[in-house]
């Protein structure tokens, strides 16, 4: 693979050197050598970067940290059992080497940091990084942890991240008092780096946890203060130091994607591209830039040209197949926005034969893909909806005992082709769009949402002029109309999205299945107010739907947008009395 930089091409991997090899090496160095590291990953050299790190990583915090990152992205991807226990183990070797540098305290002065939870005195600049990459590390564990399909697991963890918390706030309180270090060495900017990526994401995360769970967690002592979040990501992303990149794609990851599955689609698309920007000059082949390049693209509406750069993306490396099948799923969707089903089921089919990440998830939107083509072009295909459908609740995961949500929705919608008669969805593609929050993408481009309308109004045709009426009759026509409101309000035509919206509400007590649809409805209503300058009518409708409903499919889900609406509408909620409705 060629590579940008003079610095790497000057690498040799093949035999570690004899100074690579020894026992001892000092922070400035092995920061040196990560930052190597870091940018052969960036480059595509994946293997190339865990060559370099591996001969030090028993010996330095920052290679054993390295190594087990590489490691950790990898397992998050793939999902192999195998990959899973490379990376745990890997962790564990990392909190070792990163002990062997913490401050050595005493039983006292354990107890006392413990109670009073003050920093140890005086600590060593090696001691402090010790400090940072032990939390970092720890983190990292805890994420593998949950995976652990126990509720040992899920406790586990949450110690976890509650240790890598105070001891980030420990590093933040050192920052504070230790502000003559920068000046002095020039591995202090690395440290502080660390601190605001940890202290920025903590915050960020945290923040977007609705109300009752984040008062919980402020509790426990835990702060989720948004603002304060991004400021310390955005001095992270800036400093120039070793952790700049892990900043910056945690604000990429918020901006694109937190915004737009647990939110209302608001992301600062110009600070993305902005935080972008570096990195696509230095790295123009770096597959992790073709990937964001086209999320923000396809969030901006261009869809053909997302299409172009997933595919450079494809092209840029073969090492890591799984950044291929994070491609398919976007392109499937940009295809799907478009309503080019057949290219659309090309990806999702991919998906199928090759991901591990959800099959139940793809084998559904798969199933629901197809449902959108001519039944002649299904059977050309070779493809049988009706199984597929069937195999959904099969497929599902269980993590701690419990069902992905997203996943149980899709189980529950293939409910219906279970039965010897089955009764077919009715856009079922189109549901799932919304479920992603894929109307407010789309909704970037007037004349493909007007497409969708027809699509809509078309369906809404048939129902009506079906003779043949199941018990599914109407909640098939309440998921049409709370879609097709979805399109109007995109367009602007604010009265009829209204009427739309109102229709599924009405329909509540008929309502048999779909028990999310008048909770969804009432939200997106909440939004329409919203747009026409009624911030305290929209509160009013959106606390409605927050307060009033409970126990339908994907309810965390409208939680976290309901609060990230509410956030936006912050200053005339304080306004209002509250609710005395019981949650």
């Amino acid at each position: 693979m060629e590579t940008q930089g003079n610095s790497l091409q000057q690498v040799d991997l093949s035999h570690p050197s004899e100074d690579a090899m020894s026992p001892k090496m000092d922070l400035e160095a092995a920061l040196k050598e990560c930052t190597t590291a870091l940018e052969l990953f960036l480059n595509n050299r994946f293997a190339d970067a865990l060559a370099l790190l591996k001969p030090r990583k028993s010996q330095s915090m920052y290679h054993s940290m390295g190594y087990s990152s590489i490691l950790v992205m990898q397992a998050g991807m793939t999902f192999e059992p195998k990959d899973m226990d490379a990376a745990m183990t890997s962790l564990s070797e990392s909190l070792q080497t990163c002990q062997r540098f913490r401050k050595k305290t005493g039983i006292v002065e354990t107890l006392t940091s413990l109670w009073y939870r003050q920093p140890a005195e005086d600590p060593t600049e090696e001691e402090m990084h010790a400090e940072l990459c032990y939390a970092e590390v720890l983190l990292q564990k805890a994420a593998l942890t949950f995976l652990d399909e126990s509720i040992i697991g899920f406790i586990k963890g949450g110690m976890r991240i509650r240790n890598s918390y105070q001891i980030y706030k420990d590093c933040q309180a050192l920052v504070n008092v230790r502000k003559d270090l920068e000046k002095q060495q020039d591995t202090h900017i690395h440290f502080r780096g660390g601190v605001n990526m940890g202290i920025g994401s903590f915050n960020l995360m945290l923040s977007l946890l609705p109300s009752r769970v984040l008062r919980l967690m402020e509790f426990l002592g835990f702060s989720g203060d948004r603002e304060m979040g991004l400021s310390e990501l955005r001095q992270g992303a800036a400093s120039n130091s070793l952790r700049s990149i892990l900043s910056t794609l945690t604000l990429l990851m918020f901006h694109l994607y937190i915004t737009v599955i647990l939110g209302i689609g608001e992301g600062n698309l110009t600070e993305a591209e902005a935080l972008l920007k570096p990195y696509t000059e230095r790295f123009p082949n770096g597959a992790l830039m073709h990937f964001y390049t086209a999320r923000i693209a396809l969030l901006k509406g261009n869809f053909t040209f997302a299409q172009e750069k997933f595919l450079a993306c494809i092209a840029a490396q073969q090492e890591w197949r799984q950044i291929h099948h994070l491609c398919y799923w976007e392109l499937m969707w940009a295809y799907s926005f478009e309503l080019n089903w057949r290219e659309a089921y090309r990806y999702a089919d991919l998906l199928c034969k090759e991901s591990k990440w959800s099959q139940a998830i793809y084998v559904f939107q798969k199933a629901a893909i197809l449902s959108m083509l001519p039944e002649e072009e299904v059977t050309k295909l070779g493809e049988n909806v009706v199984q597929l459908f069937r195999q959904v609740d099969g497929l599902r995961l269980r993590i701690a005992g419990k069902s992905i949500p997203t996943e149980k929705f899709a189980a529950k919608k293939a409910q219906r082709y279970s039965s010897s008669n089955p009764v077919k969805l009715v856009v079922p593609a189109l549901e799932m769009m919304y479920v992603w929050n894929g109307f407010t993408v789309v909704g970037k481009r007037p004349e493909l949402t007007e497409s969708i309308l027809a699509t809509l109004e078309a369906a809404e045709e048939q129902l009506r002029c079906d003779s043949n009426v199941s018990e599914h009759h109407l909640d098939d026509q309440c998921v049409v109309q709370l879609l097709k409101g979805l399109c109007l309000r995109q367009l602007g035509r604010l009265v009829q999205a209204e009427i739309c919206f109102n229709h599924v509400i009405a329909s509540e007590k008929d309502i048999k299945h779909d028990n999310y649809l008048v909770p969804f409805t009432m939200f997106e209503l909440g939004l329409l107010h919203k747009e026409r300058g009624d911030i305290a009518t929209a509160i009013t409708v959106i606390e409605n739907a927050k307060m009033n409903y409970k126990d339908y499919n994907m309810e965390s889900r409208l939680h976290f947008r309901i609060h990230a609406a509410l956030n936006t509408m912050g200053t005339f909620s304080a306004k209002l009395p509250p609710s005395r409705t019981p949650a």
